[in-house]
């Protein structure tokens, strides 16, 4: 069968249990369908004013210099009933472009397609299939529901979607979530060629209160062609707490473990801590600080330009503005310093600093 033929299996599933789903709206008062969509809108000034225009490649959010540009514009079709339920997305934008580079033709637009069935009655157990939201992170893709305007770097080097099944559950009090995952990959929508092993995923999410989540998800699989048997194996864990209702800390450290390409017996590793503090002085006012860290001495995660490891400090600055319950102005400033010199500068040199000034405007309808 090829790809083609699995595409057009794959959207008539969705659609078939879409269709289904509006068929049974007359039996449920809760079924509902709902339109939304979403813009965002920047401009970033990087001081090192590369000529293409572009900041670095592990880069994926608001990457173009010098002029505006359009992150992520989407608009969103959701289908919500008793025991079943559907997203559908389209999308553009340069988030789209830098993150759906590898997809072919019209994938390259679909920024959510999933439909999902709950198969206990009693129980809070579903399953979901399609292209969703990664399992993997704290940081959405959706930038007003960020603490911050731009992405952390391991947030921008792991997986913003992902496509295969998901199994999860959520007790009755709704503390604990518990999810299995069989993927395609590593954010990827269609397997490259060669590749023909699937990925597996789990998660773990502890919320004790409204003002404490705790989360730990995991993932293994081939990132290469079946030929190489390159592994990742990769572990997130993250914390959320809002301490009142001025104050909110969200920490993470992600690491993993990689096959090296030519040997199975060898790993090279990574690790990376991420703190961000966010303080609202006013009911429509927040600032928000991070500190980063990524250390990939290995060139595992990241294969940067010219380096042959990647260790890189960050640090940033952001103050947002609500101007309406829809719509959030933001500002950032986000210094980069590296062991490595992973930069490119205006006359085209490597160096191993950057600093950059952001502004973006976002509207959710």
């Amino acid at each position: 069968m090829n790809n083609t033929c699995k595409h057009i299996i794959l959207f008539s599933v969705l659609s078939c249990l879409l269709s289904h789903a509006v068929a049974q709206g007359n039996e449920h008062k809760k079924d509902s369908i709902t339109f939304s969509g979403y813009l965002e809108a920047y401009y970033v000034y990087s001081f090192n004013r590369p000529q293409d225009h572009t900041l670095p490649p592990f880069i994926y959010n608001y990457n173009r210099t010098e002029e505006v540009n359009i992150n992520l514009a989407f608009f969103k079709v959701n289908y919500d009933a008793r025991d079943l339920r559907a997203n559908f997305a389209i999308a553009a934008g340069t988030y789209m472009n830098a993150n759906y580079a590898a997809e072919p033709g019209v994938l390259k637009n679909i920024y959510e397609a999933d439909a999902g069935v709950k198969i206990l009655k009693n129980r809070d157990l579903w399953v979901d299939a399609g292209i969703m939201p990664s399992h993997i992170g704290f940081e959405s893709a959706v930038g007003k529901d960020n603490l911050t305007l731009s992405r952390s770097i391991v947030a921008e080097n792991t997986p913003y979607y992902e496509t295969g099944v998901k199994l999860g559950y959520t007790n009755r009090n709704g503390k604990w979530y518990i999810a299995i995952l069989y993927l395609n990959g590593w954010q990827n929508i269609q397997r490259s060629n060669g590749s023909n092993s699937p990925a597996v995923g789990t998660q773990v999410t502890r919320t004790a209160s409204p003002e404490f989540t705790l989360n730990y998800s995991t993932f293994a699989g081939k990132i290469s062609a079946d030929t190489i048997k390159q592994m990742r194996y990769y572990n997130d864990l993250y914390g959320i707490f809002n301490l009142n209702k001025n104050w909110s800390i969200e920490a993470g450290i992600d690491d993993g473990l990689q096959q090296e390409e030519r040997s199975k017996n060898k790993y090279d590793s990574w690790y990376a801590p991420v703190l961000i503090v966010c303080y609202s002085p006013f009911p429509k006012m927040k600032l928000a600080a991070r500190a980063e860290y990524f250390n990939d001495k290995h060139n595992a995660m990241i294969a940067a330009e010219n380096t042959t490891g990647f260790r890189t400090t960050g640090f940033s600055f952001n103050a947002d503005y609500d101007l309406s319950s829809q719509a959030i102005w933001r500002i950032e400033i986000r210094n980069f310093s590296s062991k490595e010199e992973l930069f490119i500068n205006k006359e085209n040199n490597f160096v191993n600093k950057d600093a950059i000034i952001s502004t973006a405007l976002s509207i959710a309808f």
